[in-house]
């Protein structure tokens, strides 16, 4: 029996849910209703969490596609789906309950996110991080109890994670409320991070001391949900034959044109020494910073002069790297989309310690070199992330305006699409050695693909994904370690470099059909003016056909 009720009703319904039941994501989305809550992920509450789910699934079915336009015909699918993924993850997935790292990165994300913003005045955010800390013993009986018998990888990223988050708790925090003058707060500040910190030195002893000697599960999801993931939360129909026969296929090709390129920069060397040599071409230490700023004003000068996509208003600042979050290299943080009030977007760039000795900071920015700099500049600021957030608060459907829904495939493959799609364009300068920066960055993701469907549809461990990253995308052993090892509990990093490949096709079929109209600015601002949706519903938009032929 269908209804009247409107899908721009329940959408709207639908996101409040969600938002309401990750508070860190609300909060990020620019949704700041629910920032003095933690999430609650005790088993009741997941539970009530599935039957909503389905409560909002069987509202949805009851909404006749008859009474709807053709662009709500699509958003009723995609709602549908994200809904199916959602309830995937927590029956058939499953994270809760194997995965203790889902409840240090909660606690990290939600902590962190009151520090990144001046959301609110400093007080108000100190007491909403009171509240959290006053919630993370309980966040940590909730781990406890669901996860009984996690895969030792999990227990060893789990930990550090947590540990993570208590020399946050213990050492940034008070740096980052250091001009709060209210000596109550700050006294209930201090308390709460004691009773914080105990609770998760606990659970983390337990993980360490009872969990590990016995465990004996393993990290792979299988080949059934894997693909269910990707089907229901990127709307990737492909049996991962096909994906890893891709991705295959496009590495070797990379590596054919690094090999051309590593040629031209020392005809007679070897590829993997040439780029060696351009990895140790990078910024002193204390220059991180600088370098990386002077890159992002010349790249949105060319972005501007080329007429690549239209620019937003808004500042980024380009800035060190917060201790606490230390552990990425560089990172985008923009204000959510819902955001009510005009807030500057910083790029953090973590540069070498000051107490590190030369041989170990050499060591860590050949990671950051002048070649590969270029393209995680282009990657998080111009044209990439930061440009798309920004275009993404200019849509007024909620549905599609929001983060909470976007796909991996299309946010990560946006990013990593400008990568290529600039050098092309001749944002390299001339300069072979950004080329080969680019095209490692490439071999990068590839790699994470191949890696990521054989951890969890074959039998690869995690030694021999190590090595595949080592000898397949010329990284370093302790990059490739890590890479490795994030594939175990982040099987949608292999979505990146498909992303990539879906948006060259998708601009390649536009192109193809528009003839001498077609132009890059009207593609990429049509493109980003749909909002984060999945890549079948940019190629229903842009060209009728029914979004399914994504890949070549």
């Amino acid at each position: 029996m269908y209804t009247t009720e409107p899908l721009s009703h329940l959408a709207h319904l639908y996101l409040d849910f969600l938002h309401e039941g990750a508070p860190s994501a609300a909060a990020l989305d620019g949704v700041h209703t629910y920032d003095d809550r933690l999430e609650d992920l005790s088993r009741g509450a997941i539970d009530t969490q599935a039957r909503e789910l389905g409560g909002f699934a069987r509202r949805l079915d009851r909404i006749s596609t008859r009474s709807l336009t053709v662009e709500e015909q699509l958003e009723r699918r995609m709602l549908a789906d994200d809904i199916r993924g959602r309830v995937f993850e927590l029956e058939e997935v499953r994270p809760w309950e194997r995965d203790p790292q889902l409840y240090a990165s909660v606690l990290s994300a939600s902590l962190s996110g009151q520090t990144l913003f001046a959301f609110a005045p400093v007080e108000e955010r100190a007491r909403r991080v009171v509240s959290k800390l006053r919630q993370a013993p309980r966040l940590l009986e909730a781990a406890q109890a669901n996860v009984e018998d996690p895969a030792g990888i999990f227990i060893k990223t789990g930990a550090e994670t947590f540990d993570g988050v208590v020399t946050f708790i213990e050492r940034d925090l008070p740096r980052a409320f250091r001009h709060l003058e209210d000596l109550h707060l700050l006294g209930d500040l201090a308390d709460a991070a004691t009773g914080a910190t105990e609770a998760i030195q606990r659970y983390t002893s337990y993980l360490r001391n009872t969990l590990a000697p016995r465990s004996r599960a393993t990290f792979r999801i299988g080949r059934e949900r894997f693909e269910g993931r990707i089907r229901h939360q990127d709307g990737i129909a492909l049996p991962t034959e096909r994906l890893l026969a891709i991705a295959e296929r496009e590495l070797e090709q990379t590596q054919a044109r690094f090999r051309e390129v590593a040629a031209k920069i020392e005809p007679k060397s070897d590829p993997v020494e040439v780029w060696s040599t351009v990895k140790a071409g990078h910024p002193a230490p204390g220059e991180l910073v600088s370098t990386v700023r002077a890159q992002v004003e010349e790249l949105r000068s060319f972005v501007e002069r080329r007429g690549i996509v239209t620019l937003p208003e808004g500042e980024i600042i380009v800035a060190p790297t917060p201790a606490f979050y230390r552990r990425t290299a560089a990172s985008m943080w923009s204000p959510g989309p819902f955001e009510s009030k005009p807030l500057p977007s910083y790029f953090y760039v973590t540069d070498a310690d000051r107490s590190w000795p030369p041989e170990r900071a050499d060591h860590y920015l050949r990671e950051l070199n002048l070649a590969t700099l270029r393209s995680i500049a282009i990657h998080e600021a111009y044209p990439g992330h930061f440009v798309h957030l920004a275009h993404q608060r200019g849509i007024a459907n909620a549905a599609r305006k929001s983060t909470v829904l976007a796909p991996v495939s299309f946010v990560e493959g946006w990013a990593h699409y400008c990568d290529q799609m600039m050098v092309e364009l001749g944002a390299a300068d001339g300069e072979d050695t950004i080329e080969l920066g680019q095209l490692a960055e490439m071999l990068l993701r590839l790699a994470r693909t191949i890696v990521g469907i054989r951890l969890h549809t074959e039998d690869m461990s995690v030694e021999q994904g190590v090595r595949f990253f080592c000898e397949e995308a010329f990284v370093e052993e302790t990059r490739a370690r890590r890479e490795a090892e994030r594939g175990t509990f982040d099987p949608a990093y292999a979505l990146h470099a498909p992303g990539r490949l879906m948006l060259r096709k998708l601009r390649d079929d536009v192109k193809s059909r528009d003839g001498s109209s077609f132009t890059l600015k009207s593609f990429h601002d049509r493109l980003l003016g749909h909002g984060s949706v999945p890549m079948w519903f940019h190629r229903t938009l842009m060209l009728g056909d029914t979004g399914d032929d994504l890949l070549d």
